[in-house]
């Protein structure tokens, strides 16, 4: 949501901020924005819609600096236009900002800066920043932002440029992502997340909350807004994104490069936690010392809590919780532990009662999103272990909890979550398959059993997509219309709200998903000839497979039209449906992380054959860095 991209000490600053915020468009955006000093001068060019749309007009015309700022913007505070896009100026016309967050106090410090006499021109939150910062000015950019914080409530990651200090980029951040690569000495490009950063280097610098930086063309340093005397000793990190990883490279699209890549990263999630002769799971994230606040607590691992945790509390946001809800499943079957699964946008705002013995675990791709990281803060002020699951290396909840596990799964580029999603899904299964051994609940010999289904599992993805060609076909037969359900039971529930939140994320096709169950209560009332109806009907669960069976047959007797998500070699079902998509047969706790391919991929090609854009969805953003 937003971006920033900054650049000092490089020739073609505007230029590579260009190219930088292009790296960025991922994350969603409605206008754009590029401000560079030359000759002691504030240069800045704007856009509303795609980026290209600014490239066209900065070729025939290129800002010219050493030092620059950029800004892709996804509105809060008033419409898209010219005049709302960052950056935003102040009165003089010699200070720029770009701004992600929400300063939640703007109206009142806009009042008191009009009757000062400040001229605003735009409905933006951001640029009563550019004015407060222009009123505190007395030749000392580094104080006048600091005074200007201290007076703003709310998010933020900030850059501001000022044509008076043309060696200088101030950059801020509280509760809002922002990164600061180290080129070299004198040369640095800060950004939202790492992957404009990874192509000029692989050292970086992540900022905390209410820390402010100051970068000159000579040297940097790191300060407490709180307190500009005392520098900050901040460590320079090195990535291990590689730049291929954020291309497209033979592929159309990037939500079709990371569906396929989910067999990969499966395979190196799964080889890389399992002690295949002893059934047994290791996680090097669980064995470290974790984080904590309480000294009597100090020194213990992850695995000091999990083992004797009574009660698990998920955390989690849109494809996040999908997986969290399977986690909840996997973990109450094979394990018999209490597992609770929560939106973090309500549970921040709930009296959530958490015990001693709770581990609270948040889950995000992106480890940046808001609800998830102001409900872990919440959760820490009661006392909770708190441990994370993400994607994002230095990312801020992989920084606020006492310890967790990284998905290493490579940057996700399409708004539309894939690959996390899978990752995810996996490591929630590992960790229960660990704590069963642990607890005796799985046996030794179990343990060998659900490990060799394990092992399939990477070979079983690769066989679903192999067969894209007959799902695209039924895509093009299915894409006319404009409503669908989505049906699963038991483990299979989660993914059909994950398929029908797929199709609605990147066609705009009106789609939920439903316990099957449940359609009797309600949804069946929709069913009609028009109504194409999505069933995940696996038959590794006798039981629950002949209850689908019964909701398939209410459907089709009311004319509806079904495609079944079926198990390989149940040619019964093909009788009784209008459309059958096979899946490899395994264990039935690992049968979504089969399911959701399929319909990953129905949607996908969908939405292809509807003309929408795939990797970026109108009004979604990648990673919600707001409320």
């Amino acid at each position: 949501m937003c971006g920033i991209v900054g650049i000092i000490g490089n020739d073609n600053a505007g230029y590579k901020v260009l190219q930088g915020l292009k790296d960025l468009e991922y994350r969603g955006y409605d206008s754009a924005g590029i401000a560079t000093i030359h000759n002691d001068r504030l240069g800045v060019k704007k856009s509303v819609g795609k980026i290209s749309v600014m490239e066209d007009g900065f070729l025939k015309k290129p800002l010219e600096g050493r030092i620059g700022i950029g800004h892709t913007r996804w509105a809060t505070h008033g419409v898209p236009s010219i005049s709302n896009a960052h950056p935003h100026l102040d009165c003089s016309g010699r200070i720029a900002v770009v701004h992600n967050g929400i300063i939640e106090n703007f109206v009142s410090i806009q009042k008191l800066l009009i009757k000062e006499g400040h001229k605003f021109v735009s409905e933006s939150d951001t640029e009563v920043l550019a004015h407060l910062i222009e009123k505190f000015y007395k030749g000392n950019i580094e104080r006048a932002v600091k005074e200007a914080l201290m007076l703003v409530k709310g998010t933020y990651a900030i850059a501001v440029i000022c044509a008076q200090e043309p060696g200088k980029l101030i950059i801020a951040r509280h509760q809002s992502p922002l990164v600061m690569g180290v080129v070299k000495k004198g040369s640095y490009i800060i950004a939202s997340d790492i992957t404009p950063i990874s192509k000029l280097t692989k050292r970086v610098i992540y900022l905390s909350d209410n820390e402010m930086a100051v970068l000159s063309m000579k040297d940097y340093h790191i300060v407490k807004i709180s307190d500009l005397s005392r520098n900050l000793v901040k460590n320079i990190e090195r990535i291990d994104w590689e730049l291929g990883d954020s291309e497209k490279g033979k592929y159309k699209h990037f939500m079709l490069k990371e569906i396929n890549e989910q067999p990969d990263i499966v395979k190196n999630i799964i080889f890389s936690h399992v002690i295949k002769k002893k059934g047994m799971i290791k996680f090097g994230g669980l064995e470290s010392t974790w984080r904590t606040d309480n000294k009597k607590e100090q020194g213990k691992t992850g695995m000091d809590y999990l083992l004797n945790v009574s009660r698990i509390i998920i955390l989690g946001c849109g494809t996040s919780w999908h997986s969290g809800l399977i986690g909840e499943y996997i973990i109450e079957n094979l394990v018999g532990l209490p597992v609770e699964v929560e939106y973090a946008s309500e549970a921040r705002y709930r009296n959530l009662c958490i015990n001693k013995n709770d581990m609270v675990l948040a889950i995000s791709q992106s480890g940046e999103t808001a609800d998830t990281l102001m409900a872990i803060k919440e959760a820490k002020k009661k006392g909770a272990v708190t441990f994370g699951l993400v994607n994002v290396v230095g990312s801020s909840i992989a920084r606020e909890v006492s310890g967790g596990i990284y998905l290493h799964a490579g940057p996700e580029i399409g708004v539309a979550s894939t690959k996390a999603f899978t990752g995810q899904t996996i490591i929630l299964a590992l960790m229960a398959v660990l704590l069963g051994r642990h607890k005796g609940k799985i046996s030794l010999e179990r343990g060998k059993k659900i490990i060799k289904s394990l092992e399939k599992v990477p070979v079983q993805m690769k066989n679903i997509i192999d067969n894209d060609n007959s799902i695209k076909l039924l895509a093009k037969r299915l894409a006319k219309y404009n409503n669908f359900l989505y049906l699963g039971r038991a483990y299979n529930f989660p993914v059909a709200l994950e398929g029908a939140l797929k199709l609605k994320e990147i066609s705009y096709i009106h789609s939920e998903g439903y316990p099957a169950a449940e359609m009797k209560h309600g949804p069946i009332a929709l069913i009609d000839k028009n109504m194409p109806v999505v069933v995940i009907a696996t038959d590794t669960e006798d039981e629950i497979y002949e209850k689908i069976i019964s909701n398939i047959r209410e459907i089709k007797s009311r004319r509806g039209i079904v495609i079944a998500v079926a198990s390989e070699g149940n040619r019964k079902i093909r009788n009784i449906v209008d459309e059958t998509i096979y899946i490899p047969r395994t264990d039935d706790f690992l049968v979504p992380i089969l399911s959701v391919i399929p319909l990953q991929l129905l949607a996908y090609h969908i939405a292809v054959k509807k003309g929408c854009s795939v990797d970026k969805p109108r009004n979604l953003a990648k990673s919600v860095t707001v409320e």
